[in-house]
């Protein structure tokens, strides 16, 4: 029978079958270890549960892979949905830059969500949706809390494998429990088998909600590192200095200091968000002090 792996801790991996609805405990044949093969979190797979005890397998094949990312490592994802809270706590965008560039680096779809909109002045909540949305990206204003936003969520997540990420404290796992109540008795039944905490996410995994739809809880994060980057690169993951920068004087030019720089124009005329160039000239700073060997 055919599943999906949605969580794999120890050598174990849980594959949800969505036609009976079940999560069998499966271990990976030897031969995936011989071929280099390591199923990932996300691989669509064929377990085979003859001659294993009830409600467990074994995989027999890993599927193709549509896609794989390696932070979170998992597969055939469709999109990321990264989530702030608007307030309580203060939302760190420098933190929500740099998850957007590791994304954008590894070519997934990522929409931008800030909760707890009930909470901010709407004054505050336009210039975050603002901010986002005029440099390309997919942005929504919910409130858990009030079940405010909850089906256009549900819109953008239908029928799609998607990873939730964003700090501890936003309303992640909240918001987890009203797409899928049932969520956390499913976590707590694995996490007894396998002896974890079942309030903290400490592994990535995918949770079932309906209709070929799975969103994935994955842990909170409070810093990213993108060290792999050269400095020069990271002008290419602000989208909204696209626009402008043909018209800089200078090919190849850093919209930093150098003069006839049609992007610091387009900021002083407020067309480029401060915010977001005075995260863009921290990381470069940041990247720039790195030592390369």
């Amino acid at each position: 029978m055919k599943g999906k792996i949605i969580k794999g801790i120890a050598g174990f991996y849980y594959v949800h079958v969505p036609k009976e609805n079940l999560i069998y405990e499966c271990k990976a044949k030897g031969i995936f270890r011989n071929k280099n093969i390591k199923p990932l979190v996300g691989d669509d797979v064929e377990i085979n549960t003859d001659d294993q005890p009830e409600g467990s397998g074994i995989i027999t094949n890993v599927l193709p892979r549509k896609t794989e990312i390696k932070r979170p490592a998992v597969a055939n994802v469709d999109q990321a949905m990264v989530i702030f809270a608007a307030a309580e706590p203060e939302p760190n965008l420098n933190l929500l830059d740099r998850f957007l560039i590791m994304m954008q680096r590894q070519k997934v779809k990522t929409v931008v969500c800030f909760n707890k909109n009930d909470i901010v002045e709407q004054q505050d909540m336009s210039l975050l949706i603002d901010t986002y949305k005029r440099c390309g990206y997919e942005v929504v204003s919910i409130s858990v809390l009030q079940n405010d936003g909850l089906p256009t969520i549900y819109g953008i997540l239908n029928g799609k494998t998607t990873v939730l990420a964003g700090p501890s404290g936003v309303g992640k796992s909240s918001l987890i429990n009203l797409l899928k109540p049932e969520a956390k008795m499913e976590v707590g039944q694995v996490s007894e088998k396998i002896k974890r905490g079942r309030h903290t996410t400490r592994h990535s995994e995918l949770i079932y909600i309906e209709n070929d739809t799975y969103v994935m809880d994955t842990p909170g994060f409070s810093s990213l590192y993108i060290n792999e980057l050269e400095k020069e690169e990271l002008k290419d993951y602000f989208n909204e200095f696209k626009e402008y920068e043909n018209n800089c004087r200078f090919i190849g030019c850093m919209h930093l200091n150098e003069p006839g720089c049609a992007v610091k124009d387009a900021l002083s005329e407020g067309q480029i968000s401060s915010i977001r160039y005075d995260n863009y000239k921290t990381l470069y700073n940041e990247l720039k002090a790195i030592k390369r060997y």
